[in-house]
């Protein structure tokens, strides 16, 4: 059984993590770490949360826990996945790893060094679709990939600025859209295309002048391959400045495209076809279940830190260059 202590009840704990744990029968949500335990009270009878942490130490002091989310704010991802690794508990940190590249080193280093399992949650790995995305490339349906072209734009208000501060504020979340969903974006590409190096990047706050708005509101990254499809590029172009939503993923070839937009859709079209596969209506649940596989089952860590190293470094040098 895997018991999960999950720290911090922000959207994506109540509305993906804790019904992913709910739906899993070898998961249970042990405990919940909060602040606010007055506030999430009623979150965590819901779920079934055995006890209510004030901290983190708490929780991992508890010998029934032998599992971690950390849902924090990303600056808490390094201390609070450095405090479980010395727990001796797996973790599943959410994205983007950790504030930098130093740190996100670290606690791969200590989750290797302690035995422990550790997972960084790029869901979209575990997206039927790619996986047939991958499968149609190898059997050449377009020809060699040369080109692939990824968005992913969105608007955010006044309001959301002030509600969720802590993501406008680089110190606490390590940079803008490209940190937030340019990571995501970028562990796609190394999934499907393998080992990346940074060509480029250009980013800048071109619309929103709102003062706590410290990030950037766009990014535009080049980056190259050349894995088992050969020499490709990637530009990936991720706004918070246009109210014109886009979810682009699409991969030139050279006897024809394929196109999978809108990204999170399940959809898939190239010469001569068309498929439908779509995810998980939650797509935490796969993730969840995957991490189980893992822990009761030995199935090998598809999201792993390992894995996610590669987006790390990409988002390091993107930073320091601009």
């Amino acid at each position: 059984m895997v018991n999960w202590a999950v720290v911090g009840v922000g959207d994506i704990t109540t509305k993906r993590v804790l019904p992913a744990i709910a739906e899993e029968p070898r998961s249970r949500v042990q405990a919940i770490v909060t602040r606010n335990p007055e506030q999430t009270r009623a979150v965590c009878e819901y779920f079934g949360a055995k006890h209510v942490c004030t901290t983190l130490e708490e929780a991992l002091a508890d010998q029934e826990v032998n599992a971690v989310y950390v849902a924090s704010p990303v600056f808490l991802h390094f201390p609070q996945t450095m405090a479980a690794l010395a727990a001796n508990k797996h973790v599943l940190c959410e994205k983007p790893t950790a504030l930098n590249l130093d740190e996100a080193k670290t606690m791969l280093l200590t989750a290797q060094a302690s035995g422990v399992h550790y997972g960084v949650a790029f869901y979209r790995r575990l997206f039927p679709v790619l996986s047939r995305a991958r499968e149609l490339l190898r059997q050449g349906v377009i020809g060699q990939p040369t080109l692939v072209w990824v968005t992913c734009h969105g608007w955010f208000n006044d309001e959301v600025v002030s509600h969720r501060a802590w993501l406008f504020d680089p110190v606490k979340s390590g940079g803008g859209p490209l940190m937030d969903v340019g990571s995501h974006r970028i562990d796609v590409l190394n999934y499907l295309f393998g080992t990346p190096r940074l060509v480029s990047a250009a980013m800048s706050r071109q619309t929103h002048q709102t003062p706590g708005f410290k990030v950037e509101d766009n990014a535009t990254l080049t980056i190259e391959y050349n894995g088992e499809f050969g020499p490709l590029r990637a530009i990936v172009d991720v706004r918070w400045n246009s109210q014109v939503a886009g979810d682009d993923f699409k991969v030139f070839g050279t006897h024809g495209d394929m196109d999978l937009t809108p990204l999170n859709s399940g959809l898939i079209q190239w010469p001569g076809g068309k498929e439908s596969h779509p995810a998980d209506v939650n797509f935490h649940a796969p993730l969840l279940k995957h991490f189980a596989d893992v822990l009761e089952d030995g199935a090998p860590l598809i999201c792993s830190g390992e894995a996610a190293l590669a987006t790390d470094r990409i988002l390091n040098e993107a930073y320091r260059r601009d």
